[in-house]
């Protein structure tokens, strides 16, 4: 569902990463020697304990299986280990990104905002954030 301008940018942020660059953080999962999701995530310039959720991703043939809820939850357990107390993620409002806002939804994110028309005309910006510090891991296992 990425735009190729976004996957190129994913591309280059985990290049960077893998070069030793400290601002964004990536875990993957596996299936022996295949990649079959990833999440990335950092913290937000400016804020105490605010971290910013950039991407996660799951092959299409593994969606449906709780690979994505087993990587957010692993995050989630990392951040709040880290006195991480809010975590932050965008997404489009187009339709065929409806699953993955029920997917934030349904995790206990809440919808904070939309920025009408932000990505293209009739693409907007919606935004979710997920308090950390209630202790709350309700429909995720990991």
């Amino acid at each position: 569902m990425f735009r190729p301008s976004e996957v190129e940018t994913a591309v280059q942020v985990l290049d960077e990463s893998l070069a030793g660059e400290d601002d964004y953080r990536w875990l993957g999962a596996f299936d022996g020697e295949s990649l079959v999701g990833c999440i990335c995530w950092g913290p937000t310039p400016g804020t105490e304990g605010t971290y910013d959720l950039y991407w996660l991703v799951v092959d299409p043939a593994r969606r449906g299986q709780g690979l994505g809820t087993e990587l957010l939850t692993a995050v989630e357990r990392r951040l709040r280990a880290a006195q991480g107390r809010l975590l932050v993620t965008e997404t489009s409002s187009r339709g065929d990104y409806a699953p993955t806002r029920a997917f934030y939804e349904h995790r206990g994110y809440t919808r904070a905002a939309t920025i009408p028309g932000y990505y293209a005309p009739g693409d907007d910006l919606v935004i979710y954030s997920k308090d950390l510090t209630d202790g709350d891991l309700a429909g995720t296992t990991a």
